[in-house]
This record gives structure tokens, sequence and C-alpha cells, in this order.
């Protein structure tokens, strides 16, 4: 987690405002690498790794590590553009396997209270990029970090390596579970929590990849640009487990409710407060939601797929990707339009708050049909 989506997917967020490029570049090469984990999450879907998935999470773990290593070689921009598509690609190959394998055993030995420990390397990398990216820069310029981080990505790659082998239990989807997960798709919340978390990839992603550079264009603030990523770090790293322990309180609806509020807030609070306290403490709260919003939202459907969640999840997978494709590059057109990142911000909360919109009819209609286990589950399905 820590190498391909702290590092190989998330770098980019912090290296991006000392690369030199114009805005609509930077939105193209982040919007090529989330269609690269889009596809790269399809692929493990549509052809069946499971067999010898320890040996392809290891192939793409290394080609993951060597397309973030290239970035700072070459110059080429049309190699930049297939290095990020392949980093992305990698990078969903290598969560699916990881998770497949981590979670199962997890599972297995009724160790399921990790699962967000796990999903937190997320934001250690995170943390850690923030830590590297200007030690590297001070050393050879933003070509160094990317140099850099490849090769603290290769450091870190052995642990993987002696420790990661194939689960035992790779279970096929029988009959009955098709059927169960056609019944699944009826449920009148289902559709509603695909536009919901399709709106999420969308809003969160904007902040996400340009966060830093939007930092750095505010004159007073450019000082804090860096440590604005840090603090997204530091609240993502505990974030799953916060926001698990909260749904097993409340419920994952509600909790959903709470976590779509505080990321529009958090997307906003710079343009509210232009200072020191308004970036960190909007930072904090994106970085406190949106791997939260992700383990809620697939908990929430794992609990409504009793028989198997595989195919749903699939579903969300899907949308949330494409979403990730969309905002950057309308970021970049509303950026390019209006000169600065206000309106791409402004923007972003608004569809987080419409993301919250679908949640919210999605439920009532749910609540008015009769289906119980809208706001409520047992807690023993939170698994990011």
């Amino acid at each position: 987690m820590i190498i391909v989506m702290g590092i190989g997917r998330f770098a980019y967020t912090p290296i991006l405002p000392y690369m030199n490029i114009t805005k609509s570049m930077a939105g193209y090469l982040a919007s090529l690498n989330y269609l690269g984990y889009l596809a790269g999450t399809l692929f493990v879907s549509f052809f069946n790794l499971r067999r010898y998935e320890s040996i392809y999470l290891k192939i793409f773990l290394v080609l993951n590590i060597f397309t973030t290593l290239l970035m700072g070689v070459v110059s080429n921009y049309t190699f930049w553009y297939l290095l990020r598509f392949f980093s992305g690609f990698s990078s969903g190959v290598v969560f699916v396997l990881v998770s497949s394998i981590v979670l199962q055993v997890l599972k297995k030995h009724n160790m399921q209270i990790f699962n967000g420990l796990f999903y937190s390397g997320v934001g250690i990398g995170i943390f850690l990029c923030s830590i590297l990216v200007p030690f590297f820069i001070s050393i050879n310029g933003w070509k160094g970090s990317w140099i850099g981080l490849g090769c603290t990505s290769l450091f870190l790659s052995p642990i993987v390596f002696l420790s990661i082998r194939s689960s035992t239990e790779n279970q096929l989807l029988q009959p009955s579970e098709s059927s169960q997960i056609k019944n699944d798709k009826q449920h009148p919340l289902f559709i509603w929590l695909i536009l919901s978390y399709g709106c999420e990839g969308i809003g969160y992603i904007i902040t996400g990849t340009f966060l830093v550079d939007m930092v750095k264009e505010v004159p007073d603030l450019k000082h804090f640009a860096m440590l604005s990523w840090a603090f997204v770090g530091l609240a993502a790293a505990p974030s799953c487990i916060i926001w698990s322990w909260i749904a097993n309180k409340y419920g994952d609806i509600k909790s959903l409710y709470a976590a779509y509020l505080l990321q529009a807030a958090g997307i906003l609070l710079p343009l509210i407060l232009p200072n020191f306290i308004g970036v960190l403490l909007g930072a904090l709260l994106f970085g406190g939601t949106f791997m939260g919003i992700t383990t809620l939202t697939v908990s929430k459907v794992q609990y409504m797929s009793s028989k198997n969640s595989s195919k749903l999840i699939g579903y969300l997978t899907a949308v949330y990707g494409l979403g990730q494709i969309i905002g950057p590059i309308a970021a970049s057109i509303l950026t390019k339009w209006y000169g600065n990142y206000v309106l791409a911000q402004i923007f972003a909360a608004a569809i987080i708050g419409l993301g919250l919109l679908c949640l919210i009819i999605g439920s009532r209609k749910a609540e008015k049909e009769n289906y119980h286990d809208v706001f409520f589950n047992d807690g023993n399905d939170l698994i990011p």
C-alpha cells in the first residue's frame, strides 16, 4: 500500500508544483494515471489471477516501482503519459491482489479488526512523500524526487517479496451466488450508492491531485504547501480505523453523511479561511475522510450482499475510477478558464454535495420500501 498507493499513485501531488508543466498537461497526466488504475482493477476482474496471485503481485509491484523511478529519468512527454498510465495500471492490479491475500488471511484468523491498519498504508505513504520530496528536491530538483522515491520503493520491496504468498482460500463464484448478486442489485439503495460513490471519485480526486499546487499558488501560504500534504497523510493513516468504529456505533449510512459533509468542508476551508489554520484544518478534514468514505461504502455493499460482493464492488470501483478520470480533466478546464484553482475547488465541493444528496435519496427510498438494513448493520462487515 505504501509503495503502489502512497508513493506510486499519490507522489505526483507534492512533486507537481515543481515540474513546470501547464495545468492542462498536469490534469491529463493525472487522468491517465487514474485511467490506468481503472484498467488495472478491471484486468484483475476479467482475468483469473488467483492461482498465481502472489507472483502477479510481485511482477506488477516491480513495474510500479520502475514507472515511478523512470519519471525522473526520461523527459519525453509521450513517455510520461505512458509511465503514468502503467503506474496506475500496476497500482490497480497490486491493490486488488494484495487486498485479496491480506483480507482473506485476516478473516481466516478472525482478525478483521486489523483491516483498517492494513489500509492505513495509503496514508503512511502520503506522509512519507511529504517528508522525502522536499529533501530530494533540495538535492536534484523534481527529477531527483521521482528517482529518490523510486529508490525508496525499491528499498521497501524486499519486505513484500519475503512475506507475501498466495492465499489458499480462493473461492469461485457459484451459480447461487450469481443469483444473489442479481437480487442485491435490486436493493433500492444500491444504484444511489453507486451514483454517490461516482461523485466522490470526481470530487475527492481534484483535491487529491492538485492540493499542493493549490496552496503553493497563494503567496502567503506557499511555504505551507508541502505541510498541507503531510497533514493529509497523518489524517488518512488512522481514518479507516476511526470511521469503522464510528460506523459500528451509528451505522454506515449516517457515518457516510458525516464523512461527505466534512470532506466538502475540508475542500472549501482554504477558500473561506485563506490562512495557515484554514489550509491545515482543510487538509486534516480531507485526509481524514477520503479513505473513510471508501471503507464505509465498500462495507455497506458487503453487508447488502450476503453471499458474494465481489461483482458489486467491481461496479463501485468502475464508477469511482471513471470519476477519478473525469475530475482532473474538469479541474484543468476550469482552471484554464478561470486562471486559478478557485472554481475547481468549488466544483469539487459541489460534486461531493451532490454525492451526499444521492445518498440521502437512496436511503429514503430504501426506508420507504422497508429495507431495515439501511441505517444499521451488525458491525461485523466493516471491511474496506
